[in-house]
């Protein structure tokens, strides 16, 4: 199956209530990915310009989605960002897919 990587920043709000009441929210995430047919795959928290990291396992682009659409309709967030990963076995595929294949760049003629 595909892995995402979503990057996430709490809002201040969020920060206040988990600091009024700590939790392991990777416990919660699985049971949530679960739903949408994926898998956690590991939840990192960071200091910079995200907060953390949920390395997510979906079936699809659609259940990926779900994904990210859910968690940002809660509002508790202030920025999420959503990759998909290439394991180095689809890189390779990717770059077959893309060798003889010639991109006219804008304004040049062909």
């Amino acid at each position: 199956m595909p892995l995402y990587l979503t990057q996430f920043a709490y809002t201040a709000e969020t920060w206040a209530a988990l600091t009024r009441n700590p939790e392991d929210r990777s416990t919660y995430l699985e049971g949530f990915c679960a739903e949408l047919g994926c898998r956690l795959v590991g939840m990192y928290y960071a200091f910079g310009e995200y907060d953390g990291f949920v390395i997510l396992e979906a079936p699809d682009e659609m259940a990926a989605s779900a994904f990210a659409v859910a968690v940002a309709a809660s509002g508790s967030l202030k920025a999420l960002r959503t990759t998909t990963l290439l394991t180095p076995a689809r890189l390779v595929e990717t770059l077959r897919r893309a060798d003889g294949v010639i991109f006219r760049p804008a304004g040049r003629s062909a």
